[in-house]
């Protein structure tokens, strides 16, 4: 059976045919979301398990924001990779910005210099920080290997094969239970073991990705561009910088975060609950993080599709919603916390009034997505990277608020900054989207 392309799905759009485009997207991003409570259940099963789930949490808000800058290759490939020429320029543009992140990293693990921003700055024990600092080291191929597998992420986007997406996360998936079995039987220490599966899972979904896109770069290497052969590196850096900027604020609120919850009441406690429920949430919000470039593939060359993609958005967010509030005012919490990711009643009892604090931000993950993905399409960029900067603003101040001056505890305020800045950015972000579809409609 052939395969039709997002063009012509484009032109006879359903929402079955949006379901059967978004949906091994979804499921991508679903099984990313399983990966993390699956490693953090065998944190919680090993020795000394606040320290290691606080050092996890640590190291992985570094690596997560050392990684900001690739995260939207996968978008820039799937609107700008076109042809032959398209294809070179952006990977060579990928290559540079994947050797600047590993290079930033490596900066970062010179002792002296974790020690400052980890203790001196965080005011975090001696024992958690030697953990966290180990963590981050094994941490060194993610990033490189996360913007190597998006940039091909979004070739087979472009080209209708989300499937070979969803198989390269299945590979990363199966490699996580693997390694994740083996090191936890060995008995290595619970935040070495999430760092390590997590890091030769990527590298190897990075390959299989790769590998499924020969095929595809086959014939795109004996395609003439006639949208994007033009682009040169500085063309691309304009089209990628606010994007890189928007990652970069979103990703880069982790280490404010922690470092609000190291000073906060609970602070150990706060730190080693805070990736058990955010990786909860996650799962949710996972839903609506792939329908950005879903958005942009199938918005038709009239911006025909609007209105179905946009119905199609909140039917999600309201079922998302409708799922996580199950989950946050039933016994089910008491049974994911508890059953499946292991927590001590004492840490368990600490995160029921924080997943209900962000029942909301799967709803609101889905609008900012959708927000997002107009602004791309009109080649206006520049709003998402205001809207994210609004969103770190406005989190860092209801954290400041809640800790120094209410003395609440880490991980609730927390909680409740994540909530507030996401509603206020796509608050922003309401004139802008407004007026693109306005634009349309002339």
């Amino acid at each position: 059976m052939r395969i039709l392309s997002p063009v012509e799905i484009a032109d006879k759009l359903t929402n079955r045919r949006i379901f059967l485009f978004w949906g091994p997207l979804a499921l991508t991003w679903l099984m990313m979301a399983i990966e993390q409570p699956f490693l953090i259940a065998f944190i919680a099963r090993l020795g000394d398990a606040k320290l290691n789930l606080a050092a996890f949490g640590i190291a992985g808000s570094f690596a997560m924001i050392i990684e900001a800058p690739v995260i939207m290759l996968m978008s820039a490939s799937t609107a700008l990779v076109t042809g032959r020429n398209s294809y070179k320029k952006l990977r060579r543009f990928t290559d540079i910005l994947n050797f600047g992140v590993t290079g930033i990293q490596l900066i970062f693990l010179i002792p002296p210099v974790f020690r400052f921003a980890v203790i001196d700055l965080m005011g975090m024990p001696e024992d958690v920080a030697m953990l966290a600092h180990i963590t981050l080291l094994i941490f060194l191929p993610w990033a490189a290997s996360i913007g190597y597998r998006r940039f091909y992420q979004g070739i087979l986007i472009r080209h209708n094969l989300t499937r070979r997406v969803t198989y390269g996360t299945m590979v990363r998936l199966s490699v996580i239970v693997i390694t994740g079995v083996i090191l936890y039987r060995a008995g290595v220490k619970g935040a070495y073991v999430g760092a390590a599966a997590m890091s030769l899972a990527v590298f190897t979904e990075a390959i299989a990705t790769r590998l499924m896109a020969s095929g595809t770069l086959k014939t795109l290497l004996q395609k003439d561009d006639h949208e994007n052969g033009n682009m040169g590196l500085r063309s691309i850096s304009r089209f990628y910088y606010p994007l890189a900027l928007t990652s970069l604020l979103s990703l880069g609120v982790h280490p404010f975060v922690t470092f609000f919850l190291g000073r906060s009441y609970m602070a150990v406690e706060s730190l080693a609950v805070l990736p058990v429920v955010g990786s909860l949430v996650f799962i949710f919000r996972s839903m609506g993080l792939s329908y950005q470039e879903v958005n942009i593939a199938l918005i038709g060359k009239q911006k025909q599709n609007y209105r179905l993609l946009r119905d199609f958005a909140i039917y999600m967010g309201v079922a998302v919603t409708v799922l996580i509030s199950i989950l946050a005012f039933t016994p089910l919490a008491d049974m994911w916390f508890v059953n499946i990711s292991g927590l001590s009643q004492e840490l368990a009892d600490l995160s029921y009034l924080p997943l209900m604090l962000m029942i909301l931000l799967p709803a609101l993950s889905v609008l900012l997505n959708f927000q997002r993905s107009l602004l791309l399409i009109n080649g206006t960029t520049g709003p998402i990277s205001i809207a994210t900067a609004v969103e770190l603003v406005s989190i860092i101040i209801v954290l400041l608020v809640c800790v120094v001056f209410l003395d609440m505890v880490g991980v609730v305020a927390a909680a409740l900054a994540f909530t507030i800045g996401k509603g206020i950015s796509t608050l922003y972000l309401v004139p802008g989207q407004s007026a693109v579809v306005k634009s349309w409609r002339r």
